[in-house]
């Protein structure tokens, strides 16, 4: 008989918690070089995403403002030097792409964030700014949306947990990634954005450590961004009528 608890903690420890070998070794001008330009491309992106986050809803220059902010990050990224996809741990101990893995941590973090919202959605002063958010969507193309919100988390994905991790070194790059990426999405000014940005990022950061490369956080950023586009606004009506809203 199959104990969820234990292929619960069996998941966890081999997605999040134990490393994969490989050896990304590079030499010291290139490891130098690659602090520069994450450095450089990290300051443009705050400003422009600070800026695309206060533009109106409906307002044609939502959308080039998130592009150029997805082109940030990622030319950023992809100038700073090598990246890598990255393996993960099978359930038979081999080693493969972490693709079945990272959809199943973007489901269980997309899970979490809607039954927080549900709760956030009786609480006016919180879920205003999320609402508002939204209006992006409701008020503009949300094929659209979706499209640049695809684009802009594979971007993000490849600056934070490809070139900006390589960057800060091995120690305590999970933190150090975690707490810049938190800080990056504080400048939106929208509390619930902010511990997004940290549970996001500490879970991808983690599977940055663990599988060494950024496909599965890529596919764990992209399961959750856009399930929160498609479903968030439902599960706050849903909410807002349970609540009296």
């Amino acid at each position: 008989m199959i104990n969820p608890v234990t292929e619960l903690r069996d998941f966890l420890q081999a997605s999040l918690l134990t490393p994969v070998e490989r050896d990304h070794w590079e030499s010291d001008a290139r490891f130098q070089r690659r602090r520069v330009v994450a450095v450089v491309t990290l300051v443009l992106g705050a400003v422009v995403l600070a800026t695309a986050l206060r533009i109106e809803p409906g307002d044609p220059r939502f959308y080039w403002a998130t592009l150029a902010l997805a082109g940030i990050w990622a030319i950023g990224a992809l100038g700073s030097g090598k990246l890598w996809l990255g393996r993960g741990h099978t359930r038979t101990g081999e080693l493969a792409r972490p693709i079945v893995q990272s959809l199943s941590l973007g489901v269980l973090l997309l899970a979490l964030f809607l039954a927080g919202a549900f709760v956030v959605a009786g609480i006016p002063f919180l879920a205003e700014p999320v609402q508002n958010l939204l209006d992006h969507a409701r008020v503009g193309s949300l094929p659209l949306v979706a499209a640049i919100t695809a684009v802009n988390g594979i971007a993000e994905e490849l600056y934070f947990r490809g070139a900006l991790y390589s960057a800060v070194g091995q120690k305590h790059a999970v933190a150090i990634t975690t707490a810049v990426y938190t800080a990056v999405t504080a400048a939106g000014g929208i509390a619930l954005l902010v511990l997004a940005g940290l549970a996001v990022g500490l879970i991808t950061g983690l599977q940055r450590r663990v599988t060494g490369g950024v496909l599965g956080p890529i596919i764990t950023h992209l399961t959750w961004s856009l399930g929160m586009l498609f479903l968030l606004p439902t599960t706050l009506d849903l909410a807002s009528s349970v609540w009296g809203g």
